[in-house]
């Protein structure tokens, strides 16, 4: 019987493969040269961590093609390009403890002004000033699946009030058609939505004018989940303040407005970016290749928009 071929990113994800049986692990990541000829018999391919168009579109490519194992939660970009025959999994819970302590640490760090601090500890500046605190404080986590709930067991000892919306109401987990009324009385405001036609856009200037005066929107989803310009002339007033691990545009190029906005702490998409990540995303996509390889059920499939 032939070996299952499977195509990964990259060195740290070919190590978590060593010694499964039956599989043929090679290192390729697409970049719009011409694929390798065993490209026609791959069955398994692990996407790199942010997939670009080379690498979304050489599953076109593969005729064999049965499981896509993306490494991260969100796979926006992947969706459109897996073909029938073929089943999508995210990385749903790899990234929960990651994610969740950037929210957690993204909070502290605007609330008691620590970006402020860090430039007058550059300039040499003693520049005494009280901040803010999370304590009494309403955090309103909007998208509440694994993630949101690993927040919230990081503010446990944070003396906060929290609130939860999902897509789907739940006991103790409000629907998003109740957002609007909660809103207003949140103090922070955690974005973990996933981006869908549903969710783009869903920040706007209707959603930002909902929010307190001297709230803070912390976004750890995705940066189209929010209008750029709706949030950019709130922030030029000082009425929000924003934490920003995503952006749109993504990079966010040299020049741009956000960069130099009063009250926002900008970061280059790393809340997941940490070796317990990298340890426990490969560890799942070597589980989902077991599985495929005993035939049974695979985890964290994708259906519908998500």
């Amino acid at each position: 019987m032939t070996d299952v071929l499977m195509w990964v990113p990259a060195d740290w994800v070919a190590a978590g493969m060593t010694g499964l049986p039956g599989t043929d692990v090679e290192i390729v990541e697409p970049d719009g040269s011409p694929l390798p000829a065993s490209a026609a018999d791959v069955e398994f391919y692990v996407p790199s961590f942010f997939p670009t168009l080379p690498v979304c579109e050489a599953m076109a490519h593969m005729p064999r093609l049965r499981v896509v194992q993306a490494l991260t939660a969100g796979v926006d970009r992947l969706r459109p390009y897996v073909p029938a025959g073929a089943v999508l999994c995210n990385a749903r819970g790899a990234h929960d403890a990651s994610t969740a302590e950037w929210v957690v640490a993204a909070m502290l760090a605007s609330v008691r002004r620590f970006p402020l601090f860090t430039i007058e500890q550059a300039a040499g500046r003693w520049s005494y000033q009280p901040t803010g605190e999370l304590a009494e404080k309403t955090v309103l986590i909007v998208g509440y699946g694994s993630i949101g709930a690993a927040v919230e067991r990081r503010l446990a000892g944070f003396e906060v009030t929290v609130l939860r919306v999902a897509r789907s109401p739940r006991p103790g987990v409000a629907g998003l058609a109740e957002l609007p009324a909660l809103l207003p009385s949140a103090d922070v405001v955690v974005l973990l939505v996933p981006f869908t036609p549903q969710t783009a856009g869903m920040v706007d200037g209707g959603f930002l004018a909902g929010m307190k005066d001297g709230a803070l929107l912390v976004n750890a989803a995705r940066g189209p989940v929010v209008v750029t310009e709706a949030l950019r002339a709130e922030l030029e007033t000082g009425r929000l303040r924003a934490a920003l691990d995503v952006t749109d545009p993504e990079p966010l190029p040299p020049g741009h407005r956000l960069w130099t906005l009063p009250g926002v702490f900008i970061t280059p998409h790393v809340a997941a970016s940490t070796p317990v990540s990298r340890h426990r995303v490969v560890r799942l996509a070597r589980e989902q290749a077991e599985a495929y390889l005993r035939g049974d059920r695979l985890r964290n499939v994708i259906s519908g928009t998500y």
